[in-house]
């Protein structure tokens, strides 16, 4: 049995920042969004809790995303 890949080293911090961009181009505001600074060994990113309108448009985008050819 083929193991999988181990998920590629991401700086959480990095990865707050694209995602913040690509979700303010969407016109969509986390105002939790951070990195999760209790566990830094496990380079989390805490998207923090959402109102259902907000949670409904960030499910829209990506589906508009998914559904647009690349």
């Amino acid at each position: 049995m083929a193991s999988k890949p181990a998920p590629p080293v991401v700086d959480p911090f990095v990865a707050v920042e694209r995602l913040r961009t690509a979700l303010d181009q969407a016109g969509i505001v986390l105002p939790s969004l951070a990195v999760d600074v209790a566990s830094p060994s496990l380079r989390l990113v805490d998207l923090g809790r959402v109102r259902s309108d907000i949670a409904l448009r960030l499910a829209d985008a990506l589906q508009q995303r998914a559904e647009t050819p690349a």
